[in-house]
């Protein structure tokens, strides 16, 4: 399989002044409790050299991890119907702005805490100030995918909602330690980035890292190319391989 990027994004970006080039990896579509050593080991490493690191989307480790809550457990109540109408829409998606996601949310952050946090966010819009809800409620519940009520490419994705997934820089670790990657655990879209964990060998911080794929060059439509494989063009020193 060629390498290369996926459409509309670019190959090459430049963070602290060295320049990296971003593979798409595609795969298939991987399902709840596949093997996250195969999929990386099948797909990932044939193309591998050293220098090289991946960056893999949360969402199919968690997927890999059974991280998932499916619709038919959820029931939206009165808070969860009312709360969600309040929930800013944006490019990357609806967020909690659907009853069941906010019920979902709900049931892992406990009532009290969700209207707590949607006062807060109520004060601190009128202050320009956004994104509060998701940190007074914590437990990532930002990171929740899944649940989507409107036309997606995936429709399994509708039947459930994705939690982040467990100890991801333990996840990063075991793929370094079997398989010889340097890797990183992401939730990105196409407006925000976050490394929710990497490897021990991989040594650029978190900062430099989320730089490196701040475009999200995985794509955010029907790509399925949840791996990215990012290479150094001039210094091959940033991992520790």
């Amino acid at each position: 399989m060629e390498l290369k990027p996926n459409e509309n994004k670019q190959l090459t970006c430049t963070v602290n002044g060295v320049s990296y080039e971003r593979y798409a990896i595609k795969t298939r579509f991987v399902k709840i409790g596949d093997d996250y050593l195969d999929v990386v080991r099948e797909f990932a490493l044939p193309h591998v050299a050293e220098g090289d690191f991946i960056s893999i989307s949360e969402k199919i480790i968690a997927l890999c991890q059974k991280r998932i809550v499916y619709r038919k457990d959820i029931h939206p109540g009165f808070w969860a119907k009312f709360l969600c109408k309040f929930v800013r829409i944006t490019p990357a998606g609806p967020g909690a702005g659907t009853p069941y996601k906010m019920q979902l949310i709900i049931m892992i952050c406990g009532l009290p805490r969700v209207l707590f946090a949607a006062a807060c966010s109520a004060v601190t819009k009128l202050f320009g100030k956004r994104g509060v809800f998701y940190k007074v409620c914590g437990h990532h519940v930002d990171g929740i995918d899944g649940l989507i009520d409107y036309d997606i490419s995936y429709k399994e994705y509708a039947e459930y909602g994705i939690l982040n997934p467990e100890n991801p820089s333990g996840v990063c670790n075991e793929i370094a330690d079997k398989l010889g990657i340097p890797c990183m655990i992401v939730d990105a879209c196409d407006i925000s980035v976050e490394v929710l964990g990497k490897s021990h060998n991989l040594s650029l911080d978190d900062a430099a890292l989320a730089e490196i794929v701040r475009d999200n060059p995985a794509g955010q439509d029907d790509q399925c190319t949840p791996i990215i494989l990012v290479r150094p063009v001039h210094t091959p020193d940033n991992t520790n391989n």
